[in-house]
């Protein structure tokens, strides 16, 4: 068996991490790296001092049928990115790179194309990291380059499907 690469070596790492994740949905685990380095690591859990979801055994998202993607602030969870940007110094996020592996709570399997909300990617563009590796399966994993969240500005309305603003668009 061959050397494992860096990729995936710390996309095991965030894997490992999204064991500690308390959400009933998703468990997901974050870790910054820059240059070799673990700066910081999150997971999906609620506020310290608050009571977590498998503790509860209760999701208000799931309890009102909302769909993945939808409705986060009535979700008690902290998303990993933002847990692991929270404990790393900005100094330290300029051009890092954050991976993340997200798994199902039942299956224990990688959920693919998994991906980053409009919230997290906001804290990761201000972060300064460059890259987010995700992982879809055990040895394979995307890129995106944080600039292209920037440039692909989510939060413009032609960008939400709500038009431009102009009137003619639909």
């Amino acid at each position: 068996m061959g050397r494992i690469d860096k990729e995936n070596y710390y996309l095991d790492i965030a894997e490992t991490v999204a064991g500690r994740s308390t959400c009933l949905r998703r468990h997901y685990g974050a870790i910054i790296v820059r240059s070799d380095e673990i700066i910081a690591t999150g997971y999906n859990g609620a506020p310290r001092g608050r009571k977590n979801c498998v503790d509860l055994n209760y999701c208000t998202r799931e309890a009102l049928k909302i769909p993945s993607g939808e409705r986060y602030e009535l979700c008690r969870s902290v998303h990993a990115e933002a847990n692991a940007i929270i404990s790393a110094a900005r100094r330290d996020t300029m051009g890092a790179t954050i991976y993340m592996a997200c798994k199902d709570p039942d299956s224990g399997e990688l959920i693919p194309d998994s991906t980053s909300c409009s919230m997290c990617r906001r804290q990761i563009i201000n972060a300064g990291i460059e890259r987010v590796v995700i992982r879809d399966t055990k040895t394979k994993y995307r890129v995106v380059y944080v600039e292209d969240w920037v440039r692909e500005d989510d939060s413009l309305p032609e960008n939400m499907g709500l038009g431009c603003g102009c009137g003619g668009c639909g």
